[in-house]
């Protein structure tokens, strides 16, 4: 392992890439730190801190920074995170499907995408527009600007927001283009690690391993069952992320003068976890909603079916869990069926020669390749299912606070861990191509893609 990472310094373009992705994310920490002018910086911690995570609203916004990497303690330049740009992704990936304008961009190639592109960054800051409207309504308060300076504060804190996250997009198409790794992918990966040193000293000053600690104490007990919490969930996602169901695939024999050619086998991998985290991301952001507006019904008007079903749909409760495991196998299944085209893959393998044995080219290798992926889908969908509720059971079992059981022992963990696996990839990837050997001394390490 010590001679690979020697290696790694020894190529000089694999070097650049990765000091440049490593400025990069220093350039983005700091500008993490930059606070927003007109703002009292000292009150908004404060009023952040009172209100706590306990409410649906407070816990919604607790929830958000996970998959945006920014803070909403503090009003810094970052404070959005790259979220808006992923919303924003994900609403022309669906338009792509529905709308036949820009399904035939994203048919003609590079010049197609780069105009997708660039109507993504439009909604990018209409978006990021609107989260910082919101946000400054959260905040609402006396004292959390200065004297004279509301109006100011207000424009301020839109046109910050939205160019901080304008940036980061930047930032992440950089990293794309001269880095190595996913730019937007090591952008979160970089909030959540930042934010784990918080969440292992949350967790360390409530461990208690003297006999007769008080009650509400860590034990060892409790810790174990953490550890073993934490290795099930990296263990589970390097097996889910890099599990595949490989289809053998024939290449058809041709005669070109007096040789032939093809006849070679090969394999189609097909991703067990087709989605990789977009289906928690989605189930979750979908779940935030109902608690948020039935506690404020229920401030309006004190009805009893309201206090129950505002219990009912509470994260620790049953019935939320339940829903929230269903909606993750629904978006896990509507994600696979946007992205996995069975009748385009059908076609290119027909039209490159090759096909599945037993099967016949076309409709039916298509039939074929769609019901393996809804079989295959649904363990990827149950994994997922389980990794997101580990941390409300860690956080019933043991009473840790559930915004570090969430990076302890959830989605957190999984995006670190699917994020840092496609990076080692790339990096191995580098290394074989310059004859190089890579991390594993077995052999190569077998991504998504075999």
């Amino acid at each position: 392992m010590l001679g690979t990472v020697f290696n790694i310094f020894r190529i000089p373009d694999l070097r650049n890439k990765i000091l440049f992705t490593i400025a990069l994310l220093i350039i983005y920490r700091i500008g993490f730190h930059i606070p927003i002018p007109c703002f009292n910086q000292e009150a908004i911690a404060e009023v952040t801190k009172s209100r706590g995570t306990d409410s649906p609203l407070g816990r919604a916004a607790e929830y958000l920074q996970i998959f945006t990497g920014g803070r909403l303690d503090k009003t810094s330049l970052f404070g959005l995170g790259i979220m808006p740009y992923i919303t924003s992704s994900i609403i022309f990936m669906l338009l792509g499907e529905v709308i036949p304008a820009l399904k035939k961009l994203r048919q003609e190639g590079q010049t197609g995408y780069k105009k997708i592109q660039e109507y993504t960054r439009y909604l990018t800051v209409l978006i990021c527009v609107i989260q910082s409207i919101m946000y400054m309504k959260w905040l609402g308060g006396e004292g959390l600007t200065y004297a004279g300076m509301e109006r100011r504060a207000l424009m301020m804190g839109i046109v910050s927001m939205t160019a901080g996250t304008i940036f980061l997009m930047w930032l992440g198409e950089q990293i794309d283009e001269y880095g190595i790794g996913n730019g937007i992918s090591l952008i979160i990966m970089a909030g959540i690690v930042a934010r784990m040193p918080w969440a292992i000293s949350r967790l360390a000053e409530k461990v208690d391993l003297r006999v007769g600690a008080p009650s509400d104490a860590i034990g060892p007990a409790q810790v174990l069952f953490l550890i073993a919490a934490f290795i099930f969930v990296v263990a589970g996602a390097i097996l889910i992320t890099q599990g595949q169901r490989r289809i053998p695939i024939q290449q058809a024999k041709q005669m070109r003068g007096r040789r032939m050619y093809g006849g070679q086998r090969h394999y189609l991998p097909l991703r067990v976890n087709h989605g990789g985290v977009m289906p928690i991301i989605f189930a979750s952001s979908f779940m935030i909603f109902p608690p948020v507006l039935i506690s404020q019904l229920v401030k309006i008007k004190d009805w009893g079916f309201l206090n129950s079903l505002q219990r009912a749909l509470g994260p620790g409760a049953y019935t939320y869990n339940v829903l929230y495991m269903l909606l993750i196998f629904l978006f896990a299944y509507f994600w696979t069926t946007v992205q996995f085209q069975p009748k385009e893959m059908a076609k290119n393998l027909r039209d490159s020669g090759s096909f599945i044995p037993g099967l016949r080219p076309g409709r039916r290798t298509a039939e074929y390749l769609e019901k393996v992926m809804t079989r295959i889908t649904y363990f990827g969908a149950a994994f997922l299912a389980i990794i997101a509720v580990v941390p409300t059971v860690i956080h019933i079992l043991l009473g840790i606070d559930f915004m570090v059981a969430m990076f302890l022992g959830g989605t957190g963990l999984l995006i670190v861990v699917s994020v840092s696996l496609d990076l080692v990839q790339k990096i191995e990837a580098n290394l074989l191509m310059r004859s190089y050997d890579g991390f594993s001394e077995t052999g190569r390490i077998k991504g998504a893609y075999g």
